[in-house]
């Protein structure tokens, strides 16, 4: 597998002309236990302002696993097999987002509370709803998923119904 994530940024020029701004690998990646986070993208509200340029790095922050408050994130995330340290699952978490993640290469395993465990293969997209979840990668070969995160909010009835509820950061 290719380890790196190449990212291609269009923008405008001084005459208001399409033109690629940035082309290379991402510019911030976080390796943590048994995974790899590659941050491709982040906004920090909707509607995302489109200017000719950013004017600063957006992914030039902490690693949080949500999003701003009202923003997005896009990140690639490999998930490491035992024999790369990895095959232990991620702890479970739950975010205030609606996250769209699809996986590119490998299997992994998405954990819900109660024992549930749901088999991901490459192709297959999840859609995670604000609930508490875990990952786990039990192949021998990294699995690498892609990760949209859009900022949610939970609805009153919802909240009622989980008085206890943690949110990761």
């Amino acid at each position: 597998m290719n380890r790196n994530v190449r990212r291609v940024v269009t923008g405008h020029d001084e005459q208001g002309r399409s033109v690629v701004v940035a082309d290379g690998p991402v510019p911030h990646s976080h390796e943590l236990p048994g995974a790899r986070f590659m941050e491709v993208w982040t906004t920090d509200r909707a509607p995302a302002p489109i200017r000719a340029q950013e004017a600063q790095e957006p992914t030039d922050r902490p690693l949080t696993l949500g999003s701003e408050a009202g923003g997005s994130v896009i990140r690639v995330i490999d998930i490491y097999p035992s024999s790369a340290g990895g095959g232990q699952p991620s702890p479970m978490h739950r975010t205030r987002t609606i996250d769209y993640g699809i996986v590119i290469e490998g299997e992994v395993l998405m954990l819900l509370p109660g024992g549930v465990e749901v088999s991901l293969k490459a192709g297959d997209i999840v859609i995670q709803r604000g609930t508490d979840h875990a990952w786990q990668n039990k192949s021998d070969r990294t699995a690498r998923m892609a990760f949209i995160l859009l900022d949610g909010v939970f609805s009153e009835e919802l909240r009622a119904k989980l008085p206890t509820m943690e949110l990761t950061p």
